[in-house]
C-alpha cells in the first residue's frame, strides 16, 4: 500500500474537523498547513455563547445559506497565529465560498484544496495569484 500524498493527509484531517461542526445544513472543516505543520483548524459553527444549528435549527438567508454559522475558513483564520498565515496552505472539506475566498486571500494562503465541489459564482473573482486545486475522495 502507497503512503498518503500530504494533500490527501491533510484533506482526510480536515474531513475530521468537520465533525465538530454543529449546522444541520453542512459540516465543514478546514485546516490551515505550512511547511507540513497544521498552523489552524476551524469548522463550521455558532459564535461562543449563541445558539448552534443543531439545537435551534439552522437561520436562513434569502439564497438558503445558513447564516447563523461561522464558516470554517473564517475560525481556521481566527484561531491562528496570523504571521503563520502567509504562504500557508487552507485545506477544506467544501469550496470556499466567496466570503472565504476572500478571508483567505486577505490572510495571504497561497494554496487552496478542497475535497467537495460546491460551486459559487463569485469565489474566483478574488481567488487571483492562489492556487487552487480540486481532489476529490478517492474510493
Amino acid at each position: 500500500m502507497s503512503r498518503k500524498s500530504w494533500d490527501e493527509y491533510f484533506l482526510d484531517i480536515a474531513e475530521v474537523v468537520s465533525t465538530r461542526s454543529t449546522c444541520n445544513r453542512l459540516h465543514v472543516g478546514c485546516v490551515i498547513v505550512k511547511d507540513k505543520h497544521i498552523v489552524a483548524t476551524g469548522y463550521n459553527g455558532s459564535i461562543h455563547g449563541h445558539e448552534h444549528c443543531d439545537e435551534e435549527g439552522c437561520l436562513l438567508s434569502d439564497e438558503k445559506r445558513c447564516i447563523r454559522c461561522l464558516h470554517a475558513e473564517l475560525n481556521a483564520v481566527l484561531h491562528a497565529d496570523r504571521d503563520r498565515l502567509k504562504g500557508a496552505a487552507a485545506y477544506v472539506t467544501h469550496e470556499p465560498c466567496e466570503n472565504c475566498a476572500k478571508t483567505l486571500a486577505q490572510a495571504g494562503i497561497q494554496r487552496i484544496i478542497y475535497r467537495h465541489a460546491y460551486p459559487n459564482k463569485w469565489n474566483q473573482h478574488f481567488l487571483k495569484g492562489i492556487e487552487v486545486k480540486h481532489l476529490p475522495k478517492l474510493n
